[in-house]
């Protein structure tokens, strides 16, 4: 399938993922109010740190492996049996180590957290790893989307108060659960159980585990955040932390599923020696990527203010003054996702990749002991902008003399400039239609895709028509 295709797809599913959730979120809010979000929040944050320990980087690992054996079948079938032999062993003990944290560790939100335990059953059947790297997304999209939206009917038939919060719980792990099952389903005939010793299978443990310092790396400073705001400031101030970061978290979808469709491709690329296909791949997806979150980091900021008591309610009025801030994150994530996808992983760079969201967990880590007791939710947000920033930083040390950062640069200034020009105009628009609706909002929503749609085809034209002047 082509990569276009690949990319539409698993666009659709990194959306309805993340979308249909965000669907049901003016409907929790104003049915549980702030503590309520608070608490699911910070039940689902340690359950999905413990999937992360069940799933130990395969999400990454994984889909390497398979992209570089898939095109000798008996490689192929040993290699996905040993890499699913491991995962068995890892993920089934970290479902007995989950029992263990919901009986005699977890505190309020035991009721809640008890119902997410099918989130880590999932684990043990997650070969979505196997499906990517075999450059197969369509299945995953399509039976995944069906799951959600059954799940999100659910929500809205039997979400009725604080007290059926374990339904909400309860509905989005059993759905996540189903679709890897379904999922699954689809690898049959293109992919063969066939048992392994179990050395072989550990020997991907090793690497896997590199690539999980990582994962729990990053997972710190976008997970543990909500984790150290309920402790420090509250379970209402991390409700307005967790919708602030949901709306952000759901944009950032669109860059991971870019990402994710390229990475096999890449790789096996690198293993066929295309360095020049490599390097033209990498800008257009770097200019692109930059393109996209450009857009959407300076269109939030520009609208939230007002989306928020509109969308979540007037309790979360706060969360609109958070996202403006912590929009501008998806440009730093945006440029670190394109080197960590096409780059660094495929070469099996790895070292550089834990390198940089190490130091960013780090950053962010001091940042919130720092700034949480005086801010609340804003010193996380702030927190997380500075872990954001590390990243890419961290990378560009070690990269700087192998790559064109000027080039990638050069992108992010421009498309930067147009999104600070829409954010102008949209917020000198504001000032004629003070009302907040969602006709106003709506209107200037289109007054910014349009000045943005505008720059960036006005900036194309000229950029063709100057390259073919050069080149005369």
């Amino acid at each position: 399938m082509s990569t276009k295709k690949n990319a539409a797809y698993n666009v659709a599913y990194r959306m309805f993922s993340v979308f249909l959730p965000l669907v049901t979120a003016p409907y929790l809010s104003r049915t549980v109010g702030r503590e309520g979000v608070g608490l699911y929040s910070l039940a689902w944050s340690v359950s999905y740190v413990f999937c992360l320990v069940g799933m130990l980087g395969l999400n990454d690992y994984g889909v390497r492996t398979v992209a570089q054996a898939r095109d000798d079948r008996t490689a192929l079938d040993r290699t996905f049996s040993a890499i699913w032999q491991m995962q068995l062993l890892v993920a089934g003990a970290t479902l007995c180590a989950w029992f263990g944290y919901v009986f005699l560790v977890a505190g309020e939100e035991k009721p809640i957290a008890l119902h997410l335990t099918l989130m880590s059953v999932s684990c043990l059947c997650s070969l979505d790893w196997c499906l990517m790297g075999l450059d197969i997304f369509k299945p995953i999209a399509l039976r995944n989307t069906f799951v959600k939206l059954a799940a999100a009917a659910c929500v809205f038939l039997f979400v009725k108060g604080k007290e059926d919060l374990w339904i909400y719980a309860f509905v989005w792990s059993a759905s996540t659960l189903a679709g890897n099952l379904m999922s699954a389903a689809s690898l049959r005939g293109k992919v063969r159980y066939t048992p392994v010793p179990l050395r072989e299978s550990l020997k991907h443990l090793g690497p896997c585990a590199v690539l999980f310092i990582s994962v729990m790396a990053v997972n710190v400073y976008r997970t543990m955040d909500k984790v150290m705001v309920s402790t420090i400031a509250g379970a209402a101030e991390n409700g307005l932390y967790e919708n602030a970061e949901k709306i952000i978290y759901c944009l950032s979808g669109f860059i991971s599923a870019i990402g994710t469709v390229m990475m096999p491709k890449l790789s096996h690329m690198y293993q066929q020696g295309e360095k020049e296909r490599i390097s033209r791949h990498i800008d257009r997806s770097m200019e692109l990527i930059l393109c996209m979150v450009s857009a959407m980091a300076f269109g939030v900021a520009a609208v939230a203010d007002r989306f928020a008591p509109l969308f979540y309610g007037e309790d979360f009025r706060y969360s609109g003054t958070l996202m403006v801030p912590l929009a501008f994150t998806l440009i730093m994530i945006g440029f670190a996702n394109v080197i960590r996808t096409q780059v660094v992983l495929p070469q099996k760079r790895d070292h550089i990749f834990v390198k940089s969201v190490c130091c960013g967990a780090a950053v962010n880590l001091i940042a919130n002991a720092c700034l949480i007791p005086p801010l609340k939710s804003m010193g996380a947000v702030i927190g997380t902008l500075m872990a954001e920033m590390t990243v890419p930083v961290v990378q560009y040390l070690i990269l700087r003399k192998e790559l064109p950062y000027g080039q990638y640069l050069k992108y992010a200034g421009i498309y930067a400039a147009f999104g600070g020009i829409m954010l102008g105009c949209v917020r000198l628009a504001g000032r004629l239609l003070p009302g907040e609706s969602w006709l106003n909002l709506g209107i200037l929503t289109a007054a910014g895709v349009l000045v943005y749609g505008g720059l960036c085809l006005g900036y194309w034209k000229a950029a063709k028509k100057s390259f073919r002047e050069l080149n005369r």
